[in-house]
């Protein structure tokens, strides 16, 4: 019999309180609790180290979270005041205080999911700008497959990255649909920036501080329309004098 085994048995012989926390101890199990977000209940799983990952409560999530981590669910309460941080991180789209268990990725994946984190609510960034942040900036491909794989969406907000060329891209937490919900919800207008991907709009300067930005920058959304430029490359944007926003760093 192999150590998990007995460690299994051993668990099982115990109160049930006692078992719940040297189950999670030992790591063989990881914890869940249900919260409330803008796309329905989901579940959150977490160990000792951090929260594991987020999906959707629907028929099946405990198997799905067998297949990606190796690992059982046990129903229990979050570490210390983690229970206050979940909720707190699910509506804000970043962690927080909130550790995260990021052990079943890369460190190339792990950087990128923590780039992701920063991107601030109500804002999108392509695959491309993940990469140059990174330092990769051949890497865009690889961006996007780190985004799909992405272990906590909406903590870590996956869905406030868009393809390289603008437009939506897909969702791992419930489809493209959800995206759009959560983008609206956040006061992103999609319609607008798939109209813009259609329109090869990459970049947007203010004719009147000469800054360019990303569509949904902070800066530029405060511009008044007439003085808004669309630019179809960053490269276009300086040589008509431009110079990047340092708010949303669009690249030289």
């Amino acid at each position: 019999m192999n150590i998990e085994s007995q460690l299994s048995q051993l668990i099982a012989g115990l109160p049930e309180g006692i078992a719940e926390g040297v189950a999670l101890g030992t790591g063989l199990v990881d914890g869940y609790d249900l919260y409330p977000s803008p796309v329905g209940e989901v579940v959150v799983t977490f160990n000792l180290d951090g929260v594991s990952s987020v999906d959707l409560a629907t028929d099946g999530f405990e198997q799905r979270f067998s297949e990606r981590h190796g690992k059982s669910l046990l129903r229990a309460e979050p570490p210390s005041l983690w229970g206050t941080h979940i909720p707190d991180a699910i509506e804000a789209g970043t962690p927080g205080k909130l550790p995260i268990d990021l052990s079943s990725r890369t460190p190339f994946q792990g950087q990128i999911l923590r780039i992701a984190a920063s991107i601030p609510r109500g804002e999108v960034r392509p695959y491309s700008w993940l990469a140059r942040e990174a330092s990769r900036p051949g890497a865009a491909r690889a961006v996007g497959s780190t985004m799909a794989r992405n272990p906590v969406p909406l903590i870590i907000p996956c869905h406030r990255v868009v393809r390289s060329d603008g437009s939506i891209g897909e969702y791992s937490l419930g489809g493209v649909h959800n995206k759009w919900d959560l983008l609206t919800y956040e006061g992103v207008q999609p319609a607008r920036l798939v109209e813009l991907a259609g329109q090869h709009v990459r970049v947007q300067g203010n004719a009147s501080t000469r800054i360019y930005c990303h569509p949904t920058c902070r800066e530029i959304r405060r511009s008044k329309p007439e003085h808004v430029v669309d630019f179809t490359s960053t490269a276009r944007a300086r040589s008509a004098g431009f110079r990047p926003c340092e708010h949303c760093r669009p690249g030289d």
